[in-house]
């Protein structure tokens, strides 16, 4: 599930993610999308059963992510759940006055509770070859930042710290990939995370960038920054925005390429 969906395919579009991952261990999906009816007819389309996803990762709470969790959850019981300890916290909205609660939502809550998700700060193996990245817990860079992104603090409001910001690490034949959920914490910070944890630096990044909201200037430190990794091959989609895909695309050229609901890219 994405933003956006590919010409000519079955899939349905929305503002949300989920990737699914498939290795020679089972099928991994990386969050839910925002809605259950998106989600089951892209399940559907993909040919692929609830029944047959041997884990679920929650890459943070934001409900584009977990929207679907409670029907993927009535169709599949049992599905190992894994996520951060911080998943559980209310997040919000706070623009021009107006609050908008976005975290997990209500029908969601109770049955994540139920499902006795499996949550640490520390990586954790999925299947073999998959890994949770762990907390981002040094975020020396500001590349994905949101001031409306907002957090209860008491009686006050605080920005949001996405602690429960995580991606996920897959260990491939030619190298580390990083498939990303929103990337709250920072792309160039994720990277980093990634080399300093599992040893290397991923041979190419999927999913959610969160550069939309990144000026100019940002950009341009990040395409610096990406260069001195090689760079990886990038396939970067939901909250990347139009303006940083093209300054990807422009820096990288062919190492850059869109990922749309309905795409497959093999490892």
């Amino acid at each position: 599930m994405d933003n956006t969906v590919g010409f000519g395919t079955p899939f349905w579009g929305e503002h949300g993610l989920a990737i699914m991952i498939e290795s020679p261990s089972g099928r991994v999906l990386l969050d839910t999308g925002a809605s259950r009816e998106v989600l089951l007819h892209n399940l559907d389309a993909a040919e692929v059963t609830p029944s047959s996803l041997s884990a679920l990762v929650l890459s943070h709470a934001h409900r584009d992510h977990t929207g679907a969790l409670a029907a993927l959850l009535e169709r599949q019981p049992d599905l190992p759940l894994y996520a951060h300890p911080d998943i559980w916290r209310e997040r919000y909205s706070r623009r021009g006055g107006r609050v908008r609660a976005i975290g997990l939502p209500e029908d969601v809550v109770e049955p994540l509770r139920a499902a006795a998700p499996r949550l640490d700060v520390q990586p954790q193996e999925v299947l073999p070859g998959i890994w949770t990245s762990g907390e981002i817990s040094e975020r020396p860079e500001r590349d994905a930042g949101d001031a409306h992104l907002q957090v209860r603090e008491g009686d006050t409001w605080a920005p949001d710290p996405c602690r429960d910001d995580m991606s996920l690490v897959l260990e491939c034949a030619h190298g580390l990939v990083l498939v990303c959920g929103c990337c709250h914490a920072g792309l160039l910070n994720t990277v980093r995370h990634v080399e300093k944890t599992f040893g290397a630096t991923p041979t190419a990044v999927v999913g959610g960038t969160h550069l939309i909201s990144a000026g100019e200037n940002q950009l341009r430190h990040t395409i610096d920054a990406l260069r001195e990794y090689g760079p990886p091959a990038l396939y970067p989609n939901h909250c990347t925005g139009q303006a940083a895909f093209a300054a990807l695309a422009a820096a990288f050229g062919a190492r850059v390429a869109p990922f749309p609901a309905g795409t497959t890219s093999e490892f």
